[in-house]
């Protein structure tokens, strides 16, 4: 039987064929500087998050002896050569800490596409590959921005609309895109990076993993709210004769003044439900408990059967017409998370503007769509070098494939400015990263992490 494998060897964390890239550079190459951009994709802008969690989570991680032994072992057996020597200098010389310097924008900064968001460069001059040799591990920054882009541009969709029918817009907004997602996603660690990009922009979820990333990677105490709410196993374990018991026994439990419960109410009949089981045999006492009950249709064409609800709890409960002359659900409330996405959001929007709706009565439950169905071309995230010391000189490095002109890469020593209002991306051929007017900042060096933002100050920019 093989030995098991060190999980903590960062050394494995990259592509096989990057280990024979050592011996793949010209020689008398001392420097290389690589940058990561958006080249495009659904979103105009994108929101940046995730580089503190892999740094300090990662790169912070001392390599060792034995990692370095492991590494070789099994990258030869592999079929790939392996920088044994440069490895070991990392441990000998450098005492285990990665000898590259990364800087990058402020996490939370709303930075328009084609332009640098980080880069990387080596700071010891015999160890120029290992900017490459971190490319796989750095590139995944690409999830986080993306989850954290999408949401973002969702949250000024539904924004739009509270602003428009609603006297509560900003105590509204941040509950409004709950957070279904961490069953749908591939991993533990893909659910806590990917709900938390979320909560960058949003107060709700039900993923826990991003609460336990918060806490210990961006200083976050509670970093998202949840409330008791059903599901279906709950509901229907009273049998479908006993469906009305199911449902008082929620409000039971926690219906009380100030409160607030989600309830799914779609296992047998949706209509029945809201119209008899709700609307007349327990009206009463959904009212005097004080609470707001949350109903949740789980079947059907979102839009279809949000627009339902919200019409047929009205005609129960009754509105109150707001100052801006849109009606508001009286005790209760809707949520739909079952189809959710961009599109879906926009049509539930517009009907409930259409019929008179104020958008505060409904609220969004995403799952897959918001951390799952994306990648990395969602954004069309590249991580190319563009710049490098061959013998002491200068040298641009870029890719510029005729079949392709939009895949072209940016060459020189990167950094973000302003010009005006406008961030834009400036090349430099000098490595001195004291650059006039910088939006960039050291965020990792020799192993250490520089700066540690709090999930606080993130939600603050952008």
């Amino acid at each position: 039987m093989s030995t098991p494998l060190s999980d903590h060897n960062l050394i494995l964390d990259t592509d096989s064929y990057k280990a024979s890239h050592y011996l793949q550079y010209p020689p008398g190459t001392t420097r290389l500087f690589s940058y990561l951009e958006s080249r495009g994709g659904r979103y105009p802008q994108t929101r940046f998050f995730g580089l503190q969690y892999l740094l300090d989570r990662y790169l912070t991680r001392r390599v060792t002896a034995e990692m370095v032994d492991e590494a070789r072992a099994l990258i030869e057996a592999h079929g790939e050569p392996f920088p044994y020597d440069g490895w070991m200098r990392v441990v000998n010389v450098h005492g285990g800490r990665l000898p590259l310097e990364i800087r990058a924008v402020p996490e939370g900064t709303l930075v328009p596409i084609h332009n640098v968001l980080m880069s990387v460069t080596n700071t010891d001059p015999e160890l120029p590959w290992l900017v490459g040799w971190f490319e796989t591990m750095l590139m995944r920054v690409w999830y986080p921005i993306t989850v954290a882009t999408q949401s973002y541009f969702i949250r000024e969709i539904i924004r739009a609309a509270l602003e428009k029918t609603s006297d509560r817009a900003a105590e509204e907004l941040p509950f409004k895109l709950h957070d279904f997602g961490s069953r749908g996603v591939s991993s533990r660690e893909s659910a806590g990076i990917g709900a938390l990009a979320h909560l960058v922009n949003f107060l709700g979820s039900d993923t826990l993993e991003a609460l336990r990333v918060a806490r210990n990677h961006y200083d976050a105490d509670i970093a998202a709210f949840s409330i008791p709410a059903a599901e279906h196993s709950t509901i229907t374990s009273w049998g479908k004769e006993h469906e009305v018991d199911a449902y008082r026994n929620m409000i039971t439990h926690f219906g009380r003044p100030g409160s607030v419960y989600a309830v799914v109410s779609d296992s047998y009949d949706l209509k029945n439900a809201i119209n008899t089981l709700w609307g007349e045999t327990l009206k009463a006492q959904v009212i005097a408990s004080g609470g707001t009950l949350v109903v949740r249709p789980d079947s059907g064409d979102p839009p279809a059967m949000v627009r339902l609800a919200v019409n047929a709890l009205a005609a129960k409960y009754g509105t109150t017409t707001n100052s801006r002359g849109y009606k508001v659900l009286n005790h209760v409330r809707v949520i739909q998370g079952d189809g959710i996405n961009e599109q879906t959001i926009r049509q539930i929007l517009d009907n409930l503007d259409v019929d008179g709706y104020s958008a505060e009565n409904v609220s969004f439950g995403m799952g897959g769509a918001l951390l799952q169905q994306v990648d990395r071309d969602t954004q069309r995230f590249a991580y190319k070098a563009s710049a490098g010391v061959v013998n002491g000189e200068y040298r641009g490095i870029y890719k510029d494939p005729v079949t392709d002109p939009g895949k072209r890469s940016k060459d020189g020593v990167l950094d973000l400015t302003l010009d005006g209002d406008r961030m834009v991306t400036r090349a430099y051929r000098t490595f001195d990263t004291d650059f006039p007017g910088s939006l960039m900042r050291a965020v990792y060096r020799n192993g250490e992490l520089l700066m540690r933002d709090s999930l606080d100050v993130i939600r603050t920019r952008g």
